[in-house]
């Protein structure tokens, strides 16, 4: 059995240094026998923990950058800025919607303290895992916080764990270090920190392996988003990993490309960058452009409203071929904010861009609990409409 694993083990990292990591990720979970919770299986070398950690040194190898990066070749011509933009303003608190107990710990799920490292560095995580999860195959959602806040903040904001109890999927909260930025924003504006295989990409590409690696999550079916900078970290991985996230849910976010140091990412945050922010095409990725929610309040005066353009022009522009097709509905929420919603189709009629304006939204999440930060439960459900698209959009095989 030892021999089996180590031989998996092998095969997956020749896979992912591939770029072939829904193939990569299938074989560590055969090779772990991942079928079932990890705490399952008593007769694997070292007991669960042997079992986590071999998990853990199989992902940190097969996502170890095979060369040092080419300075001259910077993914999108970013540099090292000395900090970082400043913390959220201006969202509000207002009373929210109720649903099923607690976020951080909805009916009975738990909601477990990790950590992960790499060459990258180290960072913690929290994983949510509902009561309702016995080892059946279920979905991923991948949640990055905004600046000043963290996986419990944003757990209680978006209740996105007590949809994540009510439907059985896992739900894992990446939390940036305070030494690596000290609001604690996500570094979407650093070149380091927008490349597949380095920075931090490769530590939340590496964390969602390990929980693949760890438990019984369908590799179709993985997802990414977050708000603000986790919103635009959150398109930074669509683009770098779009072999490894289906799709990409972006709240109040920027387009990769944006930024190409501090100062002009003050300038893309006021909308005041360049008009059209370039495509970025990842080292050892694809061109492959995943299906995309987008969600921004037209008053948000953190991240102007202008950023979803170009979140729009970056998932929804096809590399070739006829322009999507646009469908727009409009409505509005009982005592709340109105909304337009346009959804992009591509010439085989698949929706592959949804873009929300939510009409008096400030700089918050639509349809969040006054529990944690930066939310206004006046919007509509930002947290039910990506899941709804998340479970509409599993991976799309390339075509032959």
């Amino acid at each position: 059995m030892q021999d089996q694993m180590q031989d998996g083990m092998a095969e997956a990292t020749r896979l992912t240094r591939e770029g072939r990591l829904a193939e990569a990720t299938a074989m560590i979970q055969r090779a772990l026998g991942a079928r079932s919770h990890p705490d399952a299986s008593p007769d694997f070398p070292g007991g669960a923990e042997g079992k986590i950690e071999a998990a853990r040194r199989a992902v940190n190898e097969a996502l170890r950058p095979t060369a040092p990066p080419r300075p001259d070749r910077a993914e999108h011509g970013l540099r090292h800025a000395p900090g970082s933009p400043r913390p959220f303003r201006g969202a509000s608190r207002q009373p929210g919607r109720a649903a099923g107990g607690s976020s951080t710990s909805a009916a009975g799920g738990r909601f477990v303290e990790r950590s992960y490292a790499n060459g990258a560095g180290t960072r913690a995580y929290k994983l949510y895992i509902p009561s309702g999860y016995v080892g059946q195959e279920v979905s991923l959602i991948v949640m990055l916080h905004g600046c000043t806040q963290g996986p419990d903040d944003l757990a209680s904001g978006t209740l996105m764990n007590a949809l994540a109890e009510e439907r059985t999927f896992l739900v894992a909260y990446p939390a940036q270090a305070q030494g690596a930025n000290t609001n604690r924003c996500w570094n979407w504006f650093k070149g380091a920190d927008q490349r597949r295989g380095r920075g931090e990409p490769s530590l939340i590409a590496g964390i969602t392996c390990e929980v693949i690696g760890e438990y019984n999550v369908d590799p179709g079916r993985v997802y990414v988003a977050g708000i603000s900078a986790g919103g635009a970290m959150a398109a930074i991985l669509g683009s770098t990993y779009p072999d490894l996230y289906a799709a990409v849910g972006v709240h109040s976010g920027l387009a990769p490309g944006a930024a190409e140091d501090f100062s002009s990412a003050f300038s893309a945050m006021q909308g005041k960058g360049q008009a059209s922010p370039r495509r970025a095409v990842p080292t050892g990725a694809s061109s492959i452009t995943v299906p995309a929610i987008l969600f921004h309040g037209d008053r948000d005066r953190t991240v102007h409203p202008r950023n979803a353009d170009h979140l729009l022009a970056h998932f929804g522009a096809p590399a070739s071929g006829p322009t999507p097709r646009a469908i727009t509905s409009q409505g509005q929420v009982p005592g709340g904010h109105s909304y337009t919603r346009v959804t992009y189709h591509d010439a085989g009629g698949s929706a592959i861009v949804e873009r929300w304006t939510v009409h008096g939204l400030g700089h918050a999440w639509s349809g969040g609990s006054p529990a944690g930060s930066y939310t206004d439960h006046r919007g509509p459900d930002a947290t039910a409409e990506m899941v709804r698209f998340f479970h509409e959009h599993p991976r799309r095989e390339p075509e032959e």
